[in-house]
C-alpha cells in the first residue's frame, strides 16, 4: 500500500518522502532525526519503530546493527518493510516474508527506496535512478523520485495521501509537509512544496534568531 525513499545528501541534509493509498501516511511511516538518519517503517506500520531504530543510530549502531536490535525485541518483523539510512554509512533494506503484493527495495550510495503492491518491481528502480541522477535540494530530488515512481506505474491502486520531511543543522525538520487525502496526493505535494521552498529559510531564521525575521507579509506585520 505504500512507496518510499529515504534519502541523504553532501550537505548533511537528511529526508524522507512517501506516499499510501490509506490516509495520512506520513504520520505513522516517516522518522527521521537531524544528524542522525531517517527511517521508513511500512507495509503493516508500527510506528513506535521508527524512534527506537533512530534511538539506536544516535547512540552509534550501524543500520544492520538498528535492525538486528529490533529482530531480538520483536517477533513480528516478517509483516514489515523497512528502510534504514544512516546520516553515515551504509543503508538497508528489510522486507519480510508476509509484504503484501508486489513488493521491491533498492539500496544506493545515498538513498533507499522500498515499496509493497507495486504495479510494478521497476517502480522503485526508477526511483533510485531519478534521485541519484539528479541535483539540487534534497526536497526538490526526493520529489523528483516520487515522481518517477508515480509515472513508472506507482502503485496497483491509487494513492491518497503523501508526505515530504527534510532535516538539516537547524536540529527541526525544515521541511515537513503532508497531503491527508486527495485523489492526487503526489502532485498535489509536488506543489505545495513549490510554495513552500520559497519561504522555507525565512521559518529556519525566525526559528534561530527572530530579530533578523522577515517580515511576515500580512496585516499588522508589514
Amino acid at each position: 500500500m505504500t512507496f518510499s525513499i529515504v534519502a541523504r545528501d553532501n550537505s548533511g541534509a537528511i529526508g524522507m518522502a512517501v506516499c499510501s493509498s490509506s490516509p495520512a501516511v506520513a504520520a505513522r511511516c516517516l522518522h527521521l532525526q537531524a544528524g542522525v538518519g531517517v527511517v521508513a517503517s511500512q507495509n503493516i506500520t508500527d510506528p513506535r519503530f521508527g524512534p527506537l531504530l533512530l534511538f539506536n543510530l544516535a547512540n552509534g549502531a550501524s543500520a544492520e546493527e538498528a535492525l538486528r536490535d529490533l529482530v531480538s525485541a520483536d517477533e513480528t518483523l516478517d509483516y514489515r518493510q523497512i528502510s534504514i539510512l544512516p546520516i553515515a554509512g551504509q543503508g538497508l533494506a528489510h522486507s519480510g516474508s508476509h509484504t503484501l503484493g508486489v513488493f521491491n527495495s533498492v539500496v544506493s550510495s545515498n538513498a533507499v527506496a522500498a515499496g509493497n503492491m507495486l504495479k510494478d518491481p521497476v517502480v522503485i528502480e526508477k526511483m533510485i535512478q531519478a534521485f541519484e541522477s539528479s541535483e539540487g535540494e534534497l526536497e526538490t530530488r526526493l520529489m523528483g523520485a516520487m515522481l518517477a515512481g508515480l509515472n513508472a506505474g506507482g502503485e496497483a491502486g491509487p494513492v491518497h495521501s503523501a508526505g515530504i520531511a527534510v532535516a538539516r543543522s537547524s536540529g527541526w525538520a525544515e521541511t515537513d509537509l503532508r497531503i491527508d487525502w486527495s485523489d492526487q496526493p503526489i502532485e498535489d505535494l509536488s506543489k505545495l512544496l513549490q510554495e513552500w521552498l520559497i519561504q522555507r529559510d525565512d521559518y529556519v531564521i525566525r526559528g534561530i534568531d527572530p530579530s533578523k525575521s522577515p517580515a511576515y507579509g500580512v496585516p499588522g506585520d508589514e
